[in-house]
C-alpha cells in the first residue's frame, strides 16, 4: 500500500467538519487514518491550558468542547504556532507525518510545517499553498491518508457533506 494516497476536504465551519467526522465514523471508516487541522483564533485571548496525558489531549478555551469531541475519536494531538498563520490545533496521524517531514528535512521552500507534511503524503505544492490559505482564512481541513480504496471511500462519504471542496490525490501505479 502506498502512503501517497490522500484526500483533503475543506470546511468553512467547525460544525460542518464535526458532522463530516461523525458521518465517517458512523460508516465504519478507519478513524486512525483521519486528521483535522484548524486555526485556533482564540488562543491568544482565552486559552487557559493545553496538555496531553497519554493519548488524550485536554484543552480549555472558547472552543474547548468542540475540540474535546475530536480527541476521543482521532489519534494524537498537537499545537503548532505557524509564522504568518498563528496557532494551529491538529489531531490525527498527520502530526507524525509533519514531524517526520521536519526531521527528514523535507521542508520545501515557502511551505509551513503543515505544508511539509502534506507534501510528504503526495499532495502537490500548488494545492498545499491553497490549503495553507484556507487555514489562514479560518477554514478546517480533514485529511485521510491510506490505501486507494480508503481514500475513494472517504471521497464518496465526504462529497455528501457540507464541504467547500474535496480533492483526492492518488499515486498512479507504474
Amino acid at each position: 500500500m502506498s502512503k501517497n494516497n490522500s484526500i483533503v476536504a475543506v470546511y468553512d465551519f467547525h460544525s460542518d467538519a464535526e458532522d463530516a467526522i461523525k458521518k465517517l465514523e458512523k460508516s465504519g471508516f478507519d478513524m486512525k487514518i483521519l486528521s483535522i487541522v484548524a486555526r485556533d483564533f482564540h488562543t491568544e485571548e482565552h486559552v487557559v491550558g493545553y496538555y496531553n496525558t497519554g493519548d488524550r489531549m485536554k484543552y480549555w478555551g472558547t472552543q474547548g468542547a468542540y475540540w474535546g469531541s475530536f480527541w476521543g475519536i482521532l489519534t494524537g494531538s498537537a499545537f503548532f504556532w505557524i509564522p504568518a498563520v498563528g496557532p494551529m490545533l491538529i489531531a490525527g496521524p498527520i502530526i507524525a507525518i509533519i514531524l517526520s517531514a521536519l526531521e527528514g528535512a523535507v521542508v520545501i521552500g515557502g511551505l509551513s510545517v503543515i505544508g511539509a507534511g502534506l507534501y510528504s503524503i503526495g499532495i502537490p505544492e500548488n494545492s498545499i499553498v491553497e490549503y495553507e490559505e484556507d487555514l489562514s482564512a479560518g477554514k478546517f481541513l480533514l485529511i485521510a491518508n491510506g490505501s486507494i480504496e480508503e481514500v475513494s471511500n472517504a471521497s464518496e462519504i465526504l462529497k455528501g457533506t457540507n464541504t467547500k471542496k474535496v480533492k483526492s490525490y492518488t499515486e498512479k501505479a507504474v
